[in-house]
């Protein structure tokens, strides 16, 4: 397993699965999971709103994931994952590597060789940038897996260095 820290659009990466994330709804909004849904097309809510009303007429749960199609994207799936907010008077920190680690369960399901992750929680739902990292590099180098090519594509330079220290 090879782990990567990319700066970039996560959209525009070219790999098997992209990770949305999303929020509970499902039907897009703000940050990256408004960003993977205009990129990706219609199709991407379409399913999106299929699954609503056949599995999750009450959203995702924080810490699980689906998949749909990537339409658009240069990837075959977009897998979804619902990430804690960030609170000080509670600790999340399970939920927010449950994140990551059902979305590469879900992704060895599915056949996924090749990953890009977002920093999960890390923007509007104001999670620490240092904690999200140490959070996240953990949870992919733990959890039992196939795939073999593992991207986090970070857009912000504060998020960027928090992860590049989370590696070493």
């Amino acid at each position: 397993m090879a782990i990567q820290i990319l700066s970039g659009d996560i959209t525009k990466q070219h790999v098997d699965a992209i990770v949305n994330a999303a929020n509970s709804s499902l039907l897009g909004g703000g940050g990256v999971d408004g960003a993977i849904h205009r990129a990706g097309g219609p199709a991407i809510l379409a399913e999106c709103q299929e699954l609503r009303r056949s599995h999750y007429g009450k959203g995702l749960p924080t810490g699980r994931a689906v998949a749909t199609t990537a339409g658009r994207l240069r990837a075959r799936w977009v897998i979804h994952t619902v990430g804690p907010v960030y609170s000080e008077d509670e600790d999340r920190s399970d939920l927010l590597a449950s994140c990551y680690r059902e979305s590469l369960k879900l992704a060895d399901r599915l056949g996924v060789d090749s990953i890009a992750f977002p920093a999960v929680s890390a923007g509007v739902y104001g999670w620490p940038a240092v904690s999200a990292a140490a959070i996240a590099v953990a949870a992919v180098r733990d959890t039992a897996q196939n795939v073999s090519d593992i991207r986090f594509v970070l857009f912000n330079d504060e998020v960027l260095e928090a992860f590049r220290q989370a590696m070493d």
